[in-house]
């Protein structure tokens, strides 16, 4: 996700040879599997089909050496695009445990697929990988650095595909698994289906999870929301006083905006209420972002619904129209919106429920203003859901908790909360 206050106006704005390494300390020690489960390669005569008892078995064995991964993924951030180091761990642990694996997929993505032995469906899983720039870092440093939590997403992804991979003889179905490059780019996601990364396993649904400012153990689902696209357009302007009118055109232009980004923490506790409230003050919302370069407007804004991006051009061009000479363009359509669909959304509330327990489950009931992720572009190809992975340790700050920020500090237990509900999810979704 991206940064809630930028100064930069660009697609990210506003809220893409390999090298060797040692791979001892991170991989997971080979000792004898646990009760129930088999080793990659061996299958029981009648198996049994995979259950809660039996992904916790494996899970429980996996929980040091994720931790392990994610730290190593921390101690080496790479941006959009640069994501060379991360993608070779990740496919290295993955053919570890007997994965079929694809590399430079888009370019640094990793395609891996589990397949069980019995029949079922395809269900996708995506988790990205690169890091955060500087420039989209809130009171950060000057070093791009995981503070958006995809460490944690690439963690929690492994661990799922190691579960189901050693669980792979009471499968149903397959599960094929998405390591994305540059989602902090919106560039990842669009280059991953230009490479026909779903031409030979097309799959039914697609799911993914991400890093958010509640409770360690808490899961929020998404059904009927997600977060806004993104539009961006020019005014260009002219004679001996456009700089001077490209700057109160810019300040009319900011006044479309119905919201702001949070100025501190009880702003930002009043937010993530806020994304919980149903029918409250982000049912619709327009954050806007416009800056006077020279004779030139600079704009970009996020709107919800996503249906309000043709007013709010026409708003524009009202506004332009008294400056003579004013040209506004827009050179492309808005990003999409990601929209988690409903029927997926609500069957995961009931399996999270269910399975973790009522307390540990929220639903979101707006979008979150000051973000995107081209994990649409996947919703667009299948449907599925987006859900929100709790990191905020129990003492920690709501900054510690919040991507993008600089004191963004997750509590590594969300890993193996993460990989259990995603395994038993993903193996149940197998099933349906």
């Amino acid at each position: 996700m991206a940064n809630l206050d930028d100064s930069k106006i660009s697609r990210r704005a506003v809220l893409g040879g390999a090298v060797g390494i040692p791979v001892a300390g991170i991989l997971p020690a080979g000792a004898a599997p646990a009760a129930g489960i088999l080793p990659v390669g061996a299958a029981p005569a009648a198996p049994t089909a995979l259950d809660r008892r039996a992904v916790e078995a494996v899970a429980s064995r996996l929980d040091r050496s994720l931790i392990a991964l994610r730290r190593d993924l921390h101690r080496h951030p790479e941006p959009a695009g640069g994501e060379r180091r991360t993608a070779r761990v990740v496919a290295r642990r993955l053919r570890a445990a007997g994965i079929d694996v694809i590399t430079d997929v888009g370019g640094h993505g990793v395609v891996a697929l589990v397949s069980g032995s019995r029949p079922g469906r395809t269900i996708a899983y995506r988790a990205d990988m690169d890091a955060v720039p500087p420039s989209d870092q809130i009171q950060g440093g000057t070093q791009t650095a995981h503070l958006c939590g995809h460490d944690i997403h690439t963690a929690v992804g492994v661990g799922v595909a190691e579960v189901l991979a050693r669980l792979r003889h009471r499968l149903a179905g397959s599960v094929l698994f998405l390591f994305q490059p540059a989602e902090e780019a919106l560039t990842g996601a669009a280059a991953m289906l230009g490479a026909g990364v779903f031409d030979r396993v097309r799959p039914a649904e697609i799911h993914a999870v991400h890093c958010g400012p509640f409770p360690v153990g808490q899961f929020v689902v998404t059904p009927g929301f997600g977060l806004p696209g993104l539009d961006q357009g020019t005014v260009g302007l002219t004679g001996a006083h456009a700089a001077e009118q490209a700057r109160q055109l810019a300040e009319e232009i900011n006044a479309l905006g119905t919201v702001s980004p949070p100025a501190g923490p009880a702003d930002l506790e009043r937010l993530v209420e806020e994304f919980q409230t149903p029918d409250g003050p982000l049912a619709e919302f327009v954050y806007m972002r416009a800056r006077a370069v020279g004779p030139e407007v600079q704009l970009s804004y996020r709107c919800w619904p996503e249906n309000r991006y043709r007013d709010i051009r026409d708003d524009i061009r009202r506004l332009a129209a008294p400056v003579v000479g004013a040209t506004v363009s827009f050179p492309a359509d808005p990003f999409p919106a990601m929209v988690c669909p409903e029927p997926e959304g609500y069957a995961l509330q009931r399996y999270l429920r269910r399975t973790a327990g009522r307390d540990r489950v929220g639903r979101m009931h707006a979008a979150i203003p000051f973000n995107g992720e081209d994990f649409a572009l996947f919703l667009q190809q299948a449907p599925g859901t987006f859900t929100f992975l709790g990191v905020r340790s129990p003492d920690g700050s709501i900054e510690s908790s919040y991507p993008h920020f600089g004191t963004f500090e997750p509590d590594e237990r969300a890993i193996g909360h993460g990989v259990r509900a995603m395994a038993g999810w993903l193996a149940a979704r197998t099933r349906a």
